[in-house]
């Protein structure tokens, strides 16, 4: 079991493929083993994919408490550094999202590009009446899970935001079984990553600067609010791709893998590379 070292902890990581290295950070409640259908999806084809577990999930260490995204920023960077290389495409859902974007705005050098779907960055568009209303119901649920939480009600904890946040009615049942046990066993990190006061923020004036092409996505299915933060994303960063994937919701590499994964690639594969050529070759 491949480990790194992040500060005093191990975190766990796994590489296939071979190409330019892309690094894939997953969202909150599971792990580096939610992307296996975007790697089976022919992701593998084209890049060195690295997937790993963040603080506090899967195979990695846990600090007490899950820490703040600052942290986990830092993690992703160790993982840059020490797999990648000196630099990689990075694709982050969800909070691995927030992450990614948090750690561009901090280290912009340690990317060649930035893939980020529906990072729930509430506080940006804490300032939008609109769009705070549209979140409401999404606090709501929030708040109903994190006291299932505090209660040890780990499993309808897990149930309720796969149910009203991630999916959507019915998906809890339609989530094959290791995935659901994944998002119980980790519903305690969730629980500490909420307890960050800066886990829904972002520096938008350190994004501006970031040079870094970036890539904004959602789902067509996803809640009104992943528009309203993308919008607020996008108009800092106006030479930004914006992509809406038809039918997805919020979690495309699981339930839409093939059409995540074209939109990443179409999106490297047009960007140039050390040469002048796009990354990889000619796009069709």
């Amino acid at each position: 079991m491949p480990l790194l070292h992040s500060g005093d902890l191990g975190i766990h990581y796994q590489v296939v493929g071979e190409g330019d290295p892309l690094v894939l950070v997953h969202g909150s409640w599971n792990d580096h083993m939610s992307w296996r259908p975007a790697i089976d999806a022919d992701a593998r084809a084209s890049f060195r994919v690295i997937t790993y577990d963040r603080r506090g999930h899967g195979r990695s260490e846990a600090a007490p408490g899950q820490g703040t995204r600052r942290e986990d920023e830092d993690d992703l960077a160790a993982v840059i550094e020490q797999v990648a290389g000196a630099s990689a495409h990075v694709a982050g859902n969800s909070f691995g999202a927030s992450i990614t974007l948090g750690l561009a705005t901090r280290s912009p050098g340690l990317f060649r590009s930035v893939t980020a779907h529906e990072p729930p960055l509430f506080a940006i568009v804490a300032d939008d009446q609109d769009a705070m209303a549209e979140l409401r119901p999404t606090q709501a649920t929030i708040d109903a899970t994190l006291d299932h939480l505090r209660n040890g009600e780990y499993e309808q904890a897990a149930w309720l935001f796969v149910e009203e946040v991630a999916l959507g009615p019915g998906m809890w049942d339609r989530l094959p079984a290791e995935v659901r046990e994944t998002f119980v066993h980790n519903a305690p990190t969730w629980l500490d990553e909420q307890s960050d006061p800066g886990w829904a923020t972002l520096d938008l004036d350190g994004l501006a600067r970031c040079s870094v092409p970036l890539l904004l996505s959602r789902g067509s299915e996803s809640p009104p609010w992943t528009a309203r933060v993308l919008d607020r994303l996008a108009a800092a960063v106006p030479q930004a791709r914006y992509q809406v994937l038809e039918g997805a919701g919020h979690i495309p590499h699981i339930t839409h893998p093939e059409q995540y994964v074209d939109a990443l690639t179409r999106f490297i594969s047009r960007l140039p590379a050390p040469g002048g050529r796009a990354e990889g070759g000619s796009t069709p």
